[in-house]
């Protein structure tokens, strides 16, 4: 009997002295591994998921935009968001509103997962226990992960445009995500997955960039001055983060939209049937025989004018805005819930 007291007793200490240390190191701001990987799983599930309900609650105005983008100009079928809406409706019907959503959330799932994981990780690298993040700073961050997410996800990005841009009469059918994928790589080879990736790298500097540190800026000003009896125990309420999300969206998406319409007429190049759906020289030629990025704009601009690289703008303003501040606040309530110890601007 006395050697089972001595066993429990033993345990009981050996108990004690584990929480001890593990208290230690929480303190200290060392995870124990088991609890850092469940952490990232939680972060990067959370980034998926806010990903997915953004993308998803905008899906017609995703590919209103990215119709507009690149309809030739001679032959208009979509002239502005409310009359492209209802033609898509009239034309295609329910599904064609959601055409491509679910290649897009393929794609935007592990794309929003990553970069909400990497500028967590980009944010905290370079600096101190007691270091602030500076606006500058948080632009970085953001310019980092967008990148990160950008290039790892790309060919999805490729793809989903090739989809959302095709209707019922395109003479090319492509049947889903994987018959895309095989069919580009087959006749286009392995390089027409990354069309338009350097203008997307560019674009994604200022606008992910831009989204993050103007987020967690707003935050971080509202926190400390608590104007107009926002702020409640210091905290702030999802209105007042959607608000913030929403200024986010339209400031970063407004400075990098150019490069979008690039990007999205670069993708389109060496699709044998682009020219029945995107833009033309208006002389019976395809003006998608770009040689790169300037090459693209020069010739945009030159055929349709400076206005052409902000074709699609009004509908993807209406989308952005809800769009990113649904996709700030799902991230931070979703790891609310799941208890993910570190959150944005901690």
């Amino acid at each position: 009997m006395a050697s089972e007291d001595v066993k429990a007793s033993e345990s009981a200490v050996s108990t004690i002295v584990n929480l001890a240390e593990e208290a230690k190191l929480a303190r200290e701001g060392v995870k124990a591994p088991g609890t850092a990987l469940l952490n990232i799983c939680k972060s990067l599930f959370a980034g998926g998921v806010a990903g997915g309900v953004s993308r998803t609650a905008v899906a017609p105005l995703e590919r209103l935009k990215i119709l507009l983008q690149v309809q030739n100009p001679h032959s208009i079928k979509y002239n502005g968001t409310i009359q492209g809406l209802k033609y898509i409706w009239r034309t295609e019907g329910l599904r064609g509103m959601f055409k491509g959503n679910g290649t897009n959330c393929a794609r935007i799932v592990p794309n929003s997962a990553v970069k909400f994981f990497s500028y967590e990780e980009a944010s905290n690298f370079p600096l101190a226990d007691d270091a602030q993040l500076t606006p500058l700073l948080r632009l970085g961050a953001g310019a980092c992960a967008g990148i990160i997410a950008m290039s790892a996800t790309y060919p999805m990005d490729m793809v989903r445009g090739r989809l959302t841009v095709q209707t019922d009469k395109s003479p090319r059918q492509y049947r889903g995500i994987a018959h895309a994928l095989s069919t580009v790589l087959k006749e286009e080879g392995p390089r027409a997955l990354y069309k338009g990736w350097l203008p997307s790298v560019i674009g994604v500097i200022p606008y992910v960039g831009l989204n993050f540190a103007v987020y967690e800026s707003l935050k971080d000003w509202l926190l400390k001055t608590k104007p107009f009896g926002l702020v409640e125990d210091n905290e702030l309420g999802v209105a007042t983060r959607l608000a913030c999300g929403a200024a986010a969206g339209t400031f970063g998406q407004t400075v990098a939209y150019p490069l979008d319409v690039i990007r999205r007429r670069m993708q389109m190049v060496g699709w044998k049937d682009a020219a029945s759906v995107v833009t033309g020289d208006g002389r019976g030629k395809t003006a998608l025989e770009y040689t790169g990025m300037v090459d693209a704009f020069r010739k945009t601009v030159r055929h349709e004018g400076f206005g052409a690289l902000y074709k699609g703008l009004v509908p993807n303003s209406v989308k952005v805005i809800p769009s990113i501040a649904i996709a700030f606040v799902t991230y931070e309530m979703v790891k609310d819930v799941l208890r993910v110890e570190t959150r944005i601007s901690d």
